[in-house]
């Protein structure tokens, strides 16, 4: 069995969890389990231009960011998945500075998660370093559109609609190299039978650029909730331990995507928790970051 590679929500966002948080990882790997590592962490600061997918509202500094990931040998993505990108944004200095920091930072290589064509093209052509990943956010709901976007050489990896996680018969056909770039939205709370996905990213985009615009209304019948681990693993979509370990690693799929870029530490730590640390430790790892006093998890 292969290696199940995660790629946690919160470079920015939850910068102190995981300082705390990868230390651990590293110097007490019997902790966690033996087939998984961490791909990669993503996010994106406050006030970013490019952002999408969710309001970005990490407030650490960059340079303290890139030096952690540098440190631990994590590849780092930034979220620019801002669906309505127009030509004047690309000159965005904070966006381009951030471009800059990460591009070449380490010997890791680091990456871009979007959706805006635009952007790829201009960051392909400015930023050869990174690696780009196509987000979910442009909701490919339809899996012969998946497949014209794994055909799509600048992309590493494409996150699917997470109604597609479970499309085992067209899934297994596909050829081995378009498997390994497939990367699998496990936790995701939304609505399955949700119609206007599209249109709340589009909502979160037009919020970034600073358009006012009112918000959007989750058309989900349990919206009053919102965001429970309970709720996700009942979800349809949803994607386990025992899934990553039994039906997808087995597949050839490797790769698995874990949001939570817009909720709050303590339900990141529970993620960490359940994805990557074997039952028996995870009281120990929830008590050492616990019990670590720097940290506010709420």
């Amino acid at each position: 069995m292969g290696k199940a590679f995660y790629h946690l929500p919160g470079l920015f966002e939850f910068y102190e969890l995981y300082r705390v948080f990868l230390p651990l990882f590293r110097e007490h790997r019997e902790y966690f389990y033996d087939f998984c590592e961490i791909g990669s962490i993503y996010g994106a600061p406050a006030d970013c231009l490019w952002g999408g997918g969710r309001v970005g509202f990490g407030e650490d500094r960059p340079e303290e960011a890139a030096a952690l990931l540098r440190e631990y040998g994590i590849s780092a993505r930034l979220t620019f998945s801002n669906s309505l990108l127009r030509e004047e944004h690309l000159a965005d200095p904070k966006c381009n500075s951030l471009c800059a920091l990460f591009e070449k930072s380490g010997t890791v290589q680091n990456g871009v998660i979007l959706t805006s064509d635009l952007l790829l093209d201009d960051l392909r052509e400015r930023f050869p370093g990174f690696y780009f990943v196509s987000s979910t956010t442009k909701v490919l709901t339809e899996f012969e559109q998946l497949e014209a976007e794994l055909r799509r050489e600048e992309f590493r990896y494409v996150v699917p609609d997470f109604r597609l996680n479970k499309a085992f018969a067209r899934l297994d056909a596909l050829p081995e190299g378009q498997k390994k770039k497939l990367e699998f939205l496990c936790n995701e709370c939304c609505w399955f039978a949700c119609p206007e996905r599209k249109r709340c990213y589009e909502n979160v985009s037009r919020k970034n650029l600073g358009e006012r615009c009112a918000d959007h209304v989750c058309a989900s019948p349990w919206a009053d909730r919102g965001y429970r681990f309970s709720d996700a693993m009942r979800n349809p979509g949803f994607i386990g331990v025992g899934d990553i370990q039994n039906t997808y690693l087995p597949r050839g799929f490797s790769q698995f995507k874990i949001e939570g870029r817009s909720l709050g530490s303590a339900l990141i730590l529970e993620f960490l928790l359940y994805y990557l640390t074997k039952p028996e430790y995870q009281l120990t790892v929830r008590e050492e970051i616990y019990l670590d006093s720097s940290l506010d998890l709420f």
